[in-house]
């Protein structure tokens, strides 16, 4: 626990370098870990732990499974099933930083550009609102670096008022003229599985994967982040 521990604050570091700043949503979680680790690897041999450590065991083990079994689904879900042109594109949005472009939206873009440059009759849907610290929406701030890439403003349809990825997928929704269509979905690789999920839960019946990688650093600590996020959408719909 006390190497766990440690490892868990210096990963939280790492993110607090590379994210330049402390308090982004998710990694405060590895921090909170860190400290939960040490403080068990302090109360280890007490007795009421001792007591509880058979039960402690069983639900860890349990909890083990659950999230390679979830892992696993989140991994097979970053792969393409088909190769071919879809008729639609949907880039979900990601956070903008004022008006500049973040890390993962840019990866996200870079893979649209590359598949619309190989794909010339494919239309491509920018789908995000304006949230916090945002001074454009994010589609409109996808819609502009997809120009400046050269692709033509004719094949770019802007959804500007979503907030979340069920949003992104439902809104989007409204612009492709049959369901039962191929549509390419566009995201970072991690979370490809619950979007793809999502979509069909809204009613499209061949949603593919467009994956994107994302910062090799933010990896794990998306991967975690996805596990609560697929679960909270088993749990919650």
């Amino acid at each position: 626990m006390l190497v766990l521990g440690g490892l868990c604050l210096a990963y939280y570091a790492v993110l607090c370098v590379t994210l330049k700043k402390w308090d982004s949503t998710f990694s405060r979680f590895w921090l909170a870990a860190g400290v939960l680790l040490l403080l068990c690897d302090r109360i280890d041999g007490v007795p009421v732990v001792e007591a509880w450590k058979p039960v402690l065991g069983t639900l860890a083990m349990i909890l083990a499974v659950i999230f390679i079994v979830t892992e696993g689904m989140i991994i097979a879900g970053m792969f393409p099933k088909k190769g071919k042109e879809y008729p639609y594109l949907i880039v979900l949005g990601a956070q903008v930083n004022g008006r500049k472009i973040t890390d993962s939206l840019y990866r996200r873009l870079q893979r649209a550009v590359r598949y619309l440059k190989a794909h010339p009759h494919t239309l491509v849907i920018v789908s995000g609102g304006m949230g916090k610290g945002e001074e454009v929406t994010e589609a409109a701030a996808m819609a502009e670096y997809l120009l400046a890439e050269g692709i033509e403003k004719r094949r770019i349809i802007l959804e500007d008022c979503s907030r979340t990825t069920k949003e992104n997928l439902k809104f989007s929704s409204v612009y492709i003229k049959d369901m039962g269509m191929d549509v390419g979905i566009v995201s970072n690789n991690f979370h490809m599985y619950r979007a793809c999920r999502y979509a069909k839960r809204l009613g499209y019946q061949n949603p593919y994967p467009v994956a994107a990688n994302c910062h090799p650093l933010l990896m794990v600590n998306y991967m975690v982040r996805e596990f609560f996020a697929v679960w909270k959408m088993y749990l919650l719909g």
